[in-house]
């Protein structure tokens, strides 16, 4: 069973044809209003009868709520990474943290190139892709001006910024080996389409991504698999693949989210009457069928708490009053840094309960006034403790790239200790994911705070702990050592 326990998601695969242009918004407002998650619109600007895929994002976002959105998938050779993780994360913002985005290597070279762009070869293009990621999670960290000199790409001390509110996922688009070896080291999604990758050629292709992932030190279960479906509704079952009643379809995609992780289905309607059965029957018997699997196989967890202080490495150690007063202030800098993590964790605390009780307050006053002054207060939450969990995120890269090792040098024996820091790294950022997670549900549903404030119990407990071991253990080496920190 392969069943990663994402969130499922259902949503409408939109064709941006302009001489259809206005049923294109009412499609969107009938997949919200039937409770589907997220909406994808394809992408090839060189086509003449197409709406641009991110003029009608925008305008789609503008007229929903609570739907997601990502393009399915970007045209990179026509989108430079740059202004699109400029417009990304500009149409976050303001949806309230509702994007994420699907890009691809390139197709149709004749109309990219037509179009001014390049004409790329298959390693080249899988090239282009992979810089341009990282061209577009720089200019979405906080910190100073990014750089970046690539075959491709170039960044040459470009502002980050703006900001998503919540982090946008990275889904590739991939078929062939290399691009499913770059999902799989990379990405944070893979976007496959039953067109192209049919069921019975999921299982090579999962394996190629799962394989890249373990190869690079990173969970396979991190990567969203968001598959692209079309199919027929009809009373008798047919003989392919979501052909036949809604309840074959939904028995068909059970199977691939427990053979496959897949989480994401994302379905091609071919009219509105199909979007509605799809997110009316197809989806709750999927969500059902899974969820009672899951509760069937699900391990007893530990409640949440600080890690076990009890299994860390521990080391022998001067009196911080032994030492100089320069070296002492050398080694208590790192408490200072952590000091304003421990700030900004209790700032977020604070907004929490304000969101708390604004939420209290609905109750009382006029609906309307207070839902948008509620739908308000939570993006300014989400985008404060987006911004803390970057900052937290930075701050630990920059103890693994450089603290870290120049400490290992310099101290054999405390390669345990970094050793053990650099595990609590990896447990953290997957608190950092939940809570984000979580602020995502709360954009949607008001009701979900009380999730968001059990992720920040979560967080905080390891966190604190986290910082305190730090302090304990790596304050003398920092004041004792004469290191170029």
């Amino acid at each position: 069973m392969t069943d990663f326990r994402h969130d499922l998601w259902f949503g409408a695969f939109l064709t941006p044809a302009a001489k259809d242009a206005h049923p294109l918004t009412r499609q969107a407002m009938l997949a919200e209003d039937a409770g589907l998650d997220i909406i994808g619109v394809q992408d090839h600007p060189y086509q003449p009868s197409f709406l641009d895929t991110w003029t009608l994002l925008s305008v789609l976002a503008a007229r929903t709520q609570h739907i997601r959105f990502f393009p399915d998938v970007a045209n990179l050779p026509l989108r430079p990474p740059a202004v699109l993780a400029r417009a990304a994360a500009s149409l976050d913002i303001l949806s309230g943290g509702r994007v994420e985005l699907g890009v691809g290597s390139g197709a149709f070279w004749d109309g990219v190139a037509a179009m001014g762009g390049p004409r790329r070869t298959p390693a080249e293009a899988v090239a282009a892709l992979e810089e341009a990621i990282e061209v577009m999670r720089a200019l979405w960290t906080p910190g100073g001006p990014a750089s970046f000199d690539g075959a491709h790409y170039r960044l040459d001390g470009a502002a980050p910024g703006p900001f998503p509110p919540h982090r946008i996922g990275v889904w590739v688009g991939a078929y062939r080996r290399r691009m499913l070896e770059l999902t799989g080291r990379t990405a944070d999604g893979w976007v496959p389409s039953s067109a192209y990758a049919p069921p019975a050629e999921l299982a090579a292709m999962s394996a190629i991504v799962d394989r890249a992932a373990a190869d690079a030190g990173r969970d396979p279960a991190l990567i969203r698999r968001v598959y692209n479906i079309n199919g027929r509704f009809s009373r008798l079952p047919g003989t392919g693949f979501l052909d036949g009643p809604p309840a074959l379809w939904a028995e068909q995609l059970t199977e691939l989210v427990h053979r496959y992780g897949m989480s994401v289905f994302v379905l091609a309607p071919a009219d509105e009457r199909d979007l509605k059965i799809f997110a009316e029957e197809v989806a709750p018997a999927v969500r059902q069928a899974v969820g009672r699997e899951q509760q069937r196989t699900a391990e007893p967890k530990p409640s949440p708490g600080p890690l076990d202080d009890s299994t860390r490495p521990r080391l022998p150690k001067r009196d911080l009053a032994e030492l100089s007063p320069a070296q002492r202030r050398r080694g208590l800098h790192l408490v200072k840094v952590h000091d304003d993590l421990r700030d900004e964790l209790a700032g977020i605390r604070e907004a929490l309960e304000q969101v708390a009780e604004g939420r209290g307050e609905v109750a009382a006053l006029r609906s309307m006034i207070n839902q948008l002054t509620m739908r308000q207060n939570y993006w300014t939450l989400g985008s404060f403790c987006a911004s803390y969990c970057r900052i937290v995120t930075t701050h630990h890269t920059i103890e693994d790239e450089h603290l870290f090792p120049t400490l290992r040098s310099a101290q054999a024996s405390l390669a345990p200790v970094i050793d053990r820091l650099q595990e609590e790294h990896e447990v953290i950022a997957g608190l950092l994911t939940r809570l984000d997670d979580a602020l995502v549900a709360m954009v949607q549903d008001g009701d979900a705070i009380d999730g968001v404030r059990d992720r920040l119990d979560e967080l905080a407990a390891a966190l604190l702990s986290h910082l305190e071991y730090e302090e304990q253990e790596l304050v003398e080496p920092i004041a004792r050592l004469d290191l170029d920190l």
